[in-house]
């Protein structure tokens, strides 16, 4: 390379190893081509940070580079060390250990002498697809089946009780391929529960409108309320307000992989009057209404 080493790392030429040290971290981190897929140059700058540091972190290497510059590797002797003095390789060994504390688990490993080989050079795994399904709120308090058609192969899918918009169901390596012998990613079912004309969802909870006759609200009595299940039963008290709502513990949907736990279910009391009246009715209404004046 012909770029000056200690612009590569972007410190003066005087500067002590410490300082080398922390620049070349910063410069390592910086252009490290896993933290820059799409920067084609990044491998490139990468390799001339690693170069130099190769360099400027061994005494007799940096003795070598001040006194000869870009041509000191031609004056080391033919079994590579330099005229200086022994000493080559402090600056590997360095390197390896400085690569494994900054990308430890971040994808590189360290390869033969210090080297540093990128996620590229390693098996990796495919990348993951995401399809979206639509239930119906009953099928999402039921469960659902859907087919999934992938590859020319039909997959059977069940979307389990509970799901809401935006649960997913894995269909565990039936993404895309892996890279270098990889496994496979997975396949994302994502659920989108449509509205429903009775019901209204909050969560776990279910809303709906109940009617009650005028008379029942005022002297009680009982109301059919609907669920997702099947009509019950349930007490109306005597005064019952229009709006007011009746909570029906464990009748809402049920929980997403919790087995036999259930939302609530709200049944708002909308009243209803009859209509029309004859007159025997209507001067009946009317007396009563007379008397609660």
């Amino acid at each position: 390379m012909s770029r000056d080493y200690y612009s590569v790392l972007g410190v003066s030429r005087d500067a002590p190893d410490d300082e080398i040290k922390k620049a070349f971290r910063q410069k390592a981190k910086q252009y490290h081509p896993d933290a820059n897929p799409e920067d084609a140059g990044a491998e490139t700058r990468f390799k001339e940070v690693n170069e130099a540091y190769e360099v400027l972190s061994d005494e007799e290497k940096r003795a070598a580079y001040d006194r000869f510059g870009p041509n000191w590797r031609q004056y080391q002797n033919p079994n590579g060390d330099s005229p200086f003095g022994s000493g080559g390789g402090a600056a590997y060994t360095d390197m390896s250990d400085i690569f494994e504390t900054l990308f430890s688990g971040a994808g590189g490993r360290r390869g033969g002498h210090g080297g540093f080989h990128t996620r590229a050079d390693f098996p990796r795994a495919g990348q993951d697809i995401e399809r979206d399904v639509q239930i119906s709120l009953r099928e999402a308090y039921e469960g659902a089946q859907r087919i999934v058609s992938k590859d020319g192969r039909d997959i059977k899918v069940r979307v389990p009780r509970g799901a809401a918009s935006g649960t997913k169901v894995r269909l565990a390596g039936e993404g895309h391929p892996g890279y270098n012998g990889g496994a496979a990613g997975h396949l994302y079912l994502v659920v989108q529960v449509a509205d429903d004309s009775q019901f209204e969802r909050k969560g776990d909870d279910i809303h709906v409108d109940v009617k009650v006759d005028a008379m029942t609200a005022m002297l009680g009595g009982e109301a059919e309320v609907p669920t997702l299940a099947r009509p019950l039963r349930t007490r109306i008290r005597a005064g019952t307000q229009s709006g007011q709502k009746l909570r029906l513990t464990g009748k809402g949907m049920p929980k997403l992989r919790k087995e036999n736990e259930y939302g609530d279910l709200y049944a708002r009391v909308m009243i209803t009057v009859p209509t029309p009246l004859n007159a025997d009715q209507r001067e009946r209404a009317e007396a009563l209404r007379a008397s609660l004046r």
